[in-house]
């Protein structure tokens, strides 16, 4: 299937530079057996849930990890951590811009007197060994948000002091991951408990939400991407949950893509959900049209960039033509798109 079929035209000035107020958001809603659209906001979304429902989050959090540190000519360099690669938090894989200014053996140098040296590049990503284990609160005063690039900050500043609590849910917890979740970003405490006193069931897993996310599609063909593995954490509790919902018919939603890919590779893990310990595992699991989807039955979501994998996931959800057609309307009625922008409901 080719990738030009999952474009689209959006105006630049419907991509949302800036967060707003948790749960004001809009919520176009999409019934993927008729492709009737209706439009609410997100303070209803409890009200399109049924009691008995299971509703699915991803309780990843982010971390700040981009760092801006000066070559040994005093030229910027920019590093995005991915992960640690020792238990001392000293070497890490990243990314840099601009990747000539990073080359193995060179130092780079940060605030406070930090130094890391590159070590190596495979396939463009950099290990690097600080002179200091980059410890949480290191990484608080060093580290910035990393913000998608389509969000731009004026003056040069890469992200502002509402960045830190806006690209972060509710309820996120370890942080693990370089993008936010974010369909979970519309959420507030007070439309949580609104859920549970509709007797709709939360629960949660984990997915380290990489870089991945932002890498772009540049093949022809889908079948010819490849998506980069990220880790997964599946409770026990969580798989005999959705073990329950499915046992009596109820809707298993899942809040976003992350959860999406993640209950679908896990239920195709050998032996399936482990409802008694849970499991820890990679997934590589490229969602395209076609696909059986064996746990999912509602989506909770953003509107994503066009040619994405974000967006083919949808359309294998809820088909391309009406996915596309959604889309068309969001952006006739004024929709704002991507990671601080408004959300879908598909059910």
């Amino acid at each position: 299937m080719r990738v030009d079929l999952f474009d689209y035209f959006l105006p630049a000035d419907r991509i949302a530079q800036q967060p707003r107020d948790r749960g004001t958001s809009r919520l176009l809603v999409l019934d993927r057996r008729t492709g009737q659209i209706s439009h609410r906001s997100f303070a209803e979304f409890p009200a399109l849930l049924e009691p008995g429902d299971l509703l699915v989050r991803n309780d990843v959090r982010v971390f700040p990890a981009r760092l801006y540190g000066r070559d040994p000519n005093g030229r910027l360099v920019e590093l995005l951590l991915l992960t640690a690669r020792d238990t001392e938090r000293r070497r890490w894989l990243a990314l840099s811009r601009p990747g000539r200014r990073a080359k193995v053996g060179r130092n780079i140098h940060f605030e406070e007197g930090i130094t890391a040296r590159v070590e190596s590049i495979v396939d463009g990503q950099r290990e690097v060994l600080f002179d200091q284990p980059l410890s949480p609160p290191l990484l608080e005063r060093l580290g910035h948000v990393p913000l998608p690039p389509y969000i731009r900050r004026g003056g040069g500043a890469p992200d502002r002091a509402e960045d830190r609590e806006a690209y972060q849910t509710v309820y996120a917890r370890e942080p693990l991951a370089v993008a936010a979740p974010t369909a979970g970003l519309h959420f507030t405490s007070q439309v949580l408990s609104q859920i549970r006193e509709k007797r709709v069931a939360i629960a949660d897993l984990t997915l380290a939400v990489g870089a991945g996310t932002f890498k772009p599609v540049t093949v022809e063909e889908i079948e010819d991407h490849r998506l980069d593995p990220e880790g997964v954490s599946f409770p026990g509790l969580t798989a005999a949950g959705i073990a329950e919902t499915k046992g009596r018919r109820g809707r298993v939603i899942a809040v976003g893509t992350t959860v999406t890919r993640a209950l679908e590779a896990a239920v195709r893990q050998p032996g399936g959900f482990d409802v008694s310990a849970g499991r820890r595992f990679d997934t590589d699991l490229f969602i395209t049209p076609g696909f059986e989807f064996r746990v999912v039955d509602a989506l909770l979501t953003n509107f994503h960039l066009p040619r994405s994998t974000l967006l083919m996931l949808v359309c294998a959800f809820a088909g391309r033509d009406r996915v596309l057609a959604a889309y068309a309307e969001a952006i006739r009625q004024g929709y704002l798109f991507y990671s601080y922008g408004d959300a879908m409901f598909i059910a």
